[in-house]
């Protein structure tokens, strides 16, 4: 009996529809590999794991940039009801020992480039390391391709480490069941999911959707919408560049003749939009762009929109601690589930007009892996005794049953007394007709404490920039200083890089 452990849900798919496409990724010695293929390789790296010692409920940790090993590996953790770790690739020394440090890392599947960083003699977990770029195909190669595992259990862990904005990476402990309904699509996106895994067989009744990929898979957003893919007989189509260049992803669309575009924010999809309006890619076929993230701005939306007519462009809100919540209406604003509510601080749902905290019931994680104080903070009781996860995004309940999102607490920004959120002044900012993007910061300030501060780019004249968010924002929440930068830097997943800008405003 299969269960909602992902490795079971993936092979039930592999089962319906073993010769169709499944996993599209340049640049390897495996760019191209059938469902029963992914299967097959899957099954040797867990079988070559499992001859190291890997047993259910370790953690593995993967260090790689996209790749098909990348996917190869995570699969073959569920099998063995073990939890693949994500981690970073552009972390340094202290960082990588920290992080494997605290997720008790056995073992890690790893680029050669990026090994220098990490400090062997400081991880007394780690038992044992698989390099890529050396080793790895010979392992798969004297591992079993059969598939003869233990059975296992929908209450399996996905472990997914996220960094947030500010201080260490915390690891969202969730079941396999749960992480599925609530951020993989539940084998059934866009409606209910399913009850019974078995049922994930219709697939094979359907063409497959290929949806081209460009988050890495180091982070939520790649690894959902590739779960989203394969839980449904669709092709993934893996951008494995080291960095996001789109006029390759869309050469990439045209070439395998994608029909969704995945990409994380402004910071991709701005860049595509521009490209796009060139002219000079012909041959798409391309019906949708998603994005999760980072959010649109609207004039973005339109451009997608005006290159590709009658496109559906969906502009998507999520967490590590809550999944996949919903995505924006035309005026901006989200409209979530009813798993979802906006929470006072005595965790009771607000009413419309009021101010909280965005929340999820239901399924959601257990905790944070290693930290019961944060873990408690985060996984709440109301007074009824439902329990929440909250996702740390502070919105406003509208009369209409909409939100309209304002910020993540730890961006928020204390001057003169009042509370300010970067995330709304930057959406303001980019609303602009000459902004390409914004970033929004508190600096100092001897009389308000942090004044509210933009970096934006291009240069652009400061009295209109002013005089436009005076229409959409109180005087308080209007940027005081504002900095022009040629291009502003973001995270690997398309976020805007705070860290960054705030050296950019230091004297």
């Amino acid at each position: 009996m299969r269960t909602f452990n992902l490795a079971d849900l993936f092979e039930t798919v592999a089962d319906a529809c073993p010769d169709r496409p499944a996993l599209i990724a340049e640049g390897g010695p495996t760019a191209r590999l059938t469902y029963a293929e992914l299967d097959a390789r899957a099954n040797r790296a867990a079988h070559h794991l499992a001859v190291q010692g890997i047993a259910p409920g370790d953690h593995v940790g993967i260090l790689s940039h996209n790749r098909a090993e990348w996917l190869e590996t995570m699969i073959a953790c569920f099998k063995l009801r073990a939890a693949p770790v994500n981690i970073n690739y552009r972390y340094i020394s202290d960082e990588l020992t920290h992080l494997l440090t605290d997720a008790q890392c056995v073992a890690l599947v790893a680029e050669k480039d990026l090994l220098p960083n990490v400090n062997r003699e400081n991880l007394p977990h780690l038992r044992h390391i698989l390099t890529i770029d050396d080793d790895y195909e010979d392992a798969l190669a004297a591992s079993s391709p059969i598939r003869d595992f233990a059975p296992r259990s929908s209450d399996d862990p996905y472990l997914l480490y996220t960094g947030g904005t500010t201080g260490l990476p915390k690891g969202v402990l969730w079941r396999c069941e749960d992480i599925f309904v609530a951020a993989m699509g539940g084998g059934n996106f866009g409606g209910p999911p399913i009850e019974d895994p078995e049922s994930l067989v219709t697939c094979a009744d359907r063409p497959p959707m290929k949806a081209q990929v460009h988050a890495p898979l180091m982070h939520g957003g790649g690894q959902w919408i590739t779960w989203i893919t394969l839980t449904t007989g669709g092709t993934v189509v893996l951008w494995t560049g080291r960095h996001f260049n789109a006029k390759a992803a869309l050469h990439l669309a045209e070439q395998e003749q994608t029909q969704i575009l995945m990409l994380v924010g402004n910071g991709m999809a701005r860049p595509v939009a521009d490209e796009l309006a060139t002219g000079t890619h012909s041959n798409l076929a391309l019906f949708a762009f998603g994005s999760g993230g980072a959010p649109l701005s609207s004039d973005v939306k339109q451009s997608l929109l005006k290159a590709i007519p009658n496109a559906y462009v969906s502009d998507n809100l999520g967490g590590s601690e809550t999944g996949a919540m919903g995505s924006a209406e035309s005026d901006g604003r989200f409209r979530l589930g009813p798993e979802f509510a906006i929470l006072s601080p005595d965790h009771t749902p607000v009413e419309p007009g009021q101010e909280g905290i965005i929340a999820r019931t239901g399924h959601i994680p257990y905790a944070y892996w290693n930290d019961p104080e944060k873990s408690a903070a985060t996984f709440v009781e109301s007074p009824d005794g439902t329990r929440w996860a909250l996702q740390g995004d502070h919105a406003r309940l509208e009369e209409d049953g909409t939100i309209t999102l304002l910020g993540r607490g730890s961006l928020v920004i204390n001057t003169g007394g009042e509370k300010v959120f970067a995330e709304e002044v930057e959406t303001v900012l980019r609303q602009h007709p000459s902004v390409a993007d914004a970033i929004v910061i508190g600096t100092p300030d001897d009389r308000l404490g942090n004044r509210v501060t933009a970096v934006v780019t291009p240069e652009a004249d400061e009295a209109a920039l002013t005089a436009h968010c005076r229409e959409h924002l109180a005087a308080y929440k209007i940027p005081r200083t504002f900095h022009f930068a040629p291009e502003l830097k973001r995270t690997p997943v398309g976020k805007p890089d705070y860290t960054w800008a705030r050296s950019l405003t230091s004297p």
